[in-house]
């Protein structure tokens, strides 16, 4: 199987020597196919070799939004084998991963505070005024 490069969705080019492969004997259906054939795929991303293309800021963001996802040498993992083809797996291991590095970069928006106009602020109590009004009309005229 021929290994590459990994693009990513900014359009940063993730080498393949940041990569780290394995295959294994895939569990589930396939007959005898199964069990004399390596499907499972195990990718590993070396972080600090992923620092020198996408930053140590990013790589810091990265480690902090996948943390559950690292195995014990900081390396990010994405395991695939619901396909019968080692390639497929392969793939589906890498776009796995690919997605969750785009969703790690995401950058949230700052809230900014505001404050309500005046005009709500009067319209708000306005409103309350109408509505206590209402309500003191359903009372009866003796009090209770």
């Amino acid at each position: 199987m021929s290994r590459s490069d990994l693009v990513l969705r900014d359009g940063r080019v993730l080498p393949k020597d940041c990569f780290h492969v394995s295959f294994s004997r895939s569990g589930g259906a396939g007959g005898q196919h199964v069990n004399k054939t390596e499907t499972k795929v195990d990718l590993r991303l070396d972080l600090a070799c992923a620092a020198q293309v996408l930053g140590d800021h990013d790589v810091a963001r990265i480690r902090e939004a996948l943390q559950n996802r690292l195995d014990a040498d900081g390396r990010l993992v994405a395991v695939s084998s619901e396909h019968k083809s080692q390639f497929m797996n392969y793939r589906a291991a890498q776009e796995r991963m690919v997605a969750w590095i785009a969703q790690a970069l995401v950058r949230k928006k700052r809230r900014v505070a505001t404050r309500p106009t005046r005009g709500s602020q009067r319209r708000r109590l306005d409103e309350k005024k109408h509505r206590g009004d209402i309500k003191r009309g359903r009372q009866s005229p003796g009090g209770e």
